[in-house]
């Protein structure tokens, strides 16, 4: 999937391959797009993020890393996809077309406002043995945002993630699982299929396209 650098500027449009006319992309401007990853997640999310439209719907990324490469992934997303990536910092609104990732040590969850989302982001114990954790984020987005959040649970080890991934599908929520051949480790997804929080198991480089039809 490859954007038409001549009219990058343009948000509205997304050129794909099987978007040849660069008929425009809307998204309902409620939703909200959650992605976790562990074990072999940033070369993952970067793969996703880089095949997104400039006028996706706000992305919140919990991805397990420490607190001195966090920034550095934000950094580098930012440079690299885009789209409009940073650190996340507490009381940060949710937008169209930008990315919040998690800090390391730091929990995020978000919590709507008015017809806004905001994140929050604040220490606290280890879930799963993870600060952050993806359950944290998964279980606010069930809570806050019900029908209107999407959540991605990418390769990784353990179970983080998949218990709150199963939550939001119990409140409407669309939900992806990377598929056991395309991860890397095939740990946090196979959780989170078996319990049936995945609604829809696909290969990572399919994921940006069904994520799209989801938002739809």
């Amino acid at each position: 999937m490859k954007k038409n650098k001549a009219l990058l500027d343009d948000d509205s449009l997304l050129f794909r391959e099987d978007n040849p006319r660069g008929v425009p992309l809307r998204f309902d401007s409620r939703k909200i797009i959650a992605i976790g990853a562990s074990t072999g997640g940033t070369e993952a999310v970067f793969s996703i993020l880089k095949q997104l439209p400039h006028n996706i719907p706000g992305i919140l990324v919990v991805q397990h890393i420490p607190p001195m490469f966090s920034r550095m992934f934000a950094e580098r997303l930012n440079n690299q996809t885009g789209l409009i990536v940073s650190e996340a910092e507490d009381g940060d609104y949710v937008e169209e077309g930008k990315v919040l990732v998690a800090p390391g040590d730091y929990h995020m969850k978000v919590k709507k406002t008015g017809e806004r989302y905001r994140v929050e982001v604040f220490r606290g114990e280890r879930v799963n043995g993870h600060c952050p954790s993806v359950d944290i984020l998964f279980e606010s987005l069930a809570k806050e945002a019900g029908n209107n959040a999407v959540g991605v649970i990418l390769t990784g080890m353990g179970s983080d993630g998949a218990r709150g991934l199963l939550t939001m599908r119990k409140k409407g929520a669309r939900t992806i699982g990377q598929d056991e051949k395309s991860c890397v480790v095939y740990g946090m997804p196979k959780v989170a299929y078996e319990i049936g929080a995945v609604e829809k198991q696909t290969s990572l480089g399919n994921i940006p396209k069904t994520l799209i039809s989801m938002l739809k």
